[in-house]
């Protein structure tokens, strides 16, 4: 998994960026309607989350945690993909999707490219007292004390879904290779939890 980069901006346009990061230019998909296109030249860092499909590997890329916290929560509602996730984000800031949660309010999600009444509807009721474990700061997006294990567990138990493996496999090996001890970190976690796995596919 690759959790963050940091690198010369080499190119960007509406939704995306190229970083150079040790000889390589990396494509992020970033928020188009919430993140400023980009100066080549200039150094920038972003949390990532790496999604894995049969057909490609995409990075999503963030400039705050509380985005990348958010974004995790997002794509693990049924009927929300990475991209949906993404358009969420780009016309929502964290603290708005989360007073939206709290006030089961569905109307901001109608409003996104994509995002239908039903699943706008399903991501107020699938969120509900999940979001608060992010306790995001009401004056902003940074959060005040995120739960970047609960974050993580949603990443690469995403991570694993991609590679073929059904959403209950998933959080179940990702929570027993925790409880097991594994480092918290993307790769390492999803390593652990990979081992796990085909341990008992044998």
């Amino acid at each position: 998994m690759i959790a963050s980069l940091r690198g010369e901006v080499l190119a960007s346009g509406a939704g995306w960026v190229v970083l150079g990061v040790g000889g390589v230019g990396m494509r992020v998909e970033v928020p188009s309607g919430r993140m400023a296109q980009r100066t080549p030249g200039e150094q920038l860092f972003l949390h990532t989350s790496l999604v894995v499909r049969e057909d490609s590997l995409t990075l999503y890329g963030f400039e705050t945690e509380a985005e990348l916290a958010t974004f995790g929560f997002l794509i693990g509602v049924s009927g929300v993909g990475p991209r949906s996730g993404l358009g969420v984000l780009s016309e929502l800031s964290p603290s708005e999707i989360v007073r939206a949660v709290t006030a089961e309010d569905d109307k901001p999600f109608r409003k996104v490219s994509g995002i239908g009444p039903k699943t706008a509807k399903l991501i107020t009721v699938s969120l509900a007292g999940k979001l608060s474990a992010l306790a995001i700061a009401e004056a902003g997006d940074e959060p005040a004390a995120v739960a970047p294990d609960e974050a993580l567990t949603e990443a690469v138990t995403e991570g694993l879904q991609g590679l073929g493996w059904s959403e209950g496999e998933a959080r179940q090996a990702v929570l027993d290779a925790r409880d097991a001890g594994a480092e918290m970190t993307n790769a390492q976690l999803l390593r652990a939890a990979l081992t796990l796995l085909q341990r008992g596919r044998r």
